[in-house]
């Protein structure tokens, strides 16, 4: 029999567990097209696969069940996706549903910021805002930042309040939507994609009395706008030593990467997984595909269904889901997933790794020092050795995939001490001699790229974006390392 509840009692429970996303969903219902009683063996996306085909659809599992249990005791209330109880009474929503919650349905996501609920402040605390360009259950990019903004009120507790509005446009929508935040009387706003950047200065300079933290970007104003960003091309590094080393096993050679923008943030990212991967396997080759989006399911997995038809047997993604490592474990290949620790959940089985973001002590950190009044806007880029960043399967506590060639395992432990310690960084992965995948070379022996040719800072780009206040780049971030296929290509970004 199915069951039905109005998204008004579901955003009544999620306002309790996530502080009340902005998005509205209020036309959106409900449907529990079945329930399913927990087995001894059974996990959230194990569940998800069997009704849905998708293990990405756990997160609708998650969201339709804890509605149902707002009004229906007898539904189990999933407090983590990674903890359920035998005996717990979940709901099996529609697929229509689900397709919604992954983002497979463009009417879920608003148009233009006019569609966009904006949250409000509560009195006495300080509030915080997150924007997202992604929804929370994309598994990866996006639901990072928001289990980081669950860690910032599982830290400060009743100091803070937080809210998100989730699938924001960047660009026009983006701005307007920060402006609405601001005008509501949030006190720090985090914009967490690159093509906020522009759109979170101007603001910024409308608001004084507002801090403004910006993720991924380089700008920033003496008052109220900083930046934050992390070597996320260490962990790269690493996921590239673990992917050579499996194609060298498969007999291949041959990997395959899947690449959103060609914006610097992306090329050096794939360049240093290009470099781990020759690390261990001197003779692999990697291909590339370039989406020009950071969500996009249906465009991720044919990104990926390219790559093995190219002849990867390991697929790497710089993308938002987890569909490529799925797609890769459907033709009995493995993949490598991305941005969140939980980026491979319920696909164990043929994920190698996840290189993820750690961010929620960052954002206490933040929100600690504007409470305290000593925060001043900065460039700040963090690193393996503070925390920030982690490779699943070798973090404390945690043991390799089972796909990860045993052979390779002590040595990526070592370089990951050497991260930890500090002694081998971003830095030493691009020293010279480098040549691209023309073989020309490109950084000579002994020359080490700066933070500036790291981030592509050329005189031009920081012209054209009103950065200030650091030097520009000599060797920018604009091409493909040697060990990429030789006809591969940056293609140009507009």
């Amino acid at each position: 029999m199915k069951k039905t509840v109005n998204i008004l009692t579901l955003l009544t429970l999620v306002a309790l567990l996530f502080a009340a996303p902005g998005r509205s969903l209020a036309q959106t219902e409900v449907t529990c097209e079945s329930d399913v009683i927990v087995q001894a063996d059974d996990w959230l996306s194990k569940i998800a696969d069997k009704a849905f085909g998708d293990v990405l659809a756990f997160t609708a599992i998650y969201e339709a069940t804890n509605a149902m249990a707002a009004q229906d005791s007898s539904y189990a209330t999933i407090e983590d996706v990674n903890v359920i109880e035998p005996g717990w009474k979940l709901c099996i929503p529609s697929a229509e549903y689900a397709q919604s919650v992954l983002g497979l349905d463009p009417a879920a996501a608003p148009a233009s910021a006019d569609q966009i609920q904006i949250p409000t402040p509560v009195e006495g605390k300080t509030n915080v805002a997150f924007i997202y360009v992604g929804p929370i259950g994309d598994g990866g990019w996006t639901y990072a930042h928001n289990e980081g903004r669950r860690y910032l009120e599982n830290q400060l507790g009743d100091t803070v309040h937080t809210a998100y509005i989730e699938s924001v446009p960047e660009g026009a929508d983006a701005e307007r939507v920060i402006r609405n935040l601001a005008r509501q009387g949030f006190d720090i706003i985090f914009t967490t994609s690159f093509g906020y950047m522009d759109p979170t200065g101007v603001v910024a300079e409308e608001f004084p009395d507002t801090t403004f933290v910006h993720i991924s970007g380089q700008k920033k104003n003496d008052a109220n706008y900083g930046n934050v960003f992390g070597a996320m091309e260490e962990m790269k590094y690493l996921a590239g030593m673990i992917a050579g080393a499996r194609a060298a096993e498969d007999g291949s050679k041959r990997v395959g990467i899947i690449a959103p923008f060609p914006i610097a943030e992306v090329i050096r990212l794939s360049n240093a997984t290009a470099l781990g991967m020759r690390r261990t396997c001197p003779d692999c080759v990697m291909d590339i595909r370039w989406i020009f989006t950071w969500f996009d399911p249906v465009k991720e997995r044919e990104a990926a269904e390219s790559l093995m038809d190219a002849g990867a047997t390991v697929v790497v993604t710089g993308a938002d889901t987890g569909g490529p490592v799925q797609a890769a474990g459907e033709r009995g290949l493995t993949g490598i997933a991305y941005d969140s620790e939980n980026g491979c959940l319920g696909m164990e089985a043929y994920c190698l790794t996840v290189p993820y973001w750690n961010w929620g002590p960052v954002y206490v950190d933040i929100v600690q020092r504007v409470q305290d009044g000593t925060w001043q806007p900065e460039d700040f880029y963090g690193s393996t050795a503070d925390g920030m960043l982690g490779l699943y399967g070798f973090m404390e506590g945690q043991t390799p995939y089972p796909s990860v060639p045993e052979s390779i395992i002590p040595e990526v432990r070592e370089v990951m001490g050497q991260m930890q310690a500090g002694t081998f960084n971003r830095f030493s992965i691009f020293t010279g001699p480098i040549n691209d995948n023309q073989g020309r070379e490109v950084i000579p022996a002994g020359v080490t790229l700066t933070q500036s040719d790291l981030e592509g800072l050329s005189e031009g780009y920081m012209s054209a974006f009103g950065i200030t206040g650091r030097e520009p780049c000599t060797i920018c971030m604009n091409f493909l390392v040697e060990g990429f296929d030789p006809t591969a290509e940056i293609p140009p970004l507009n």
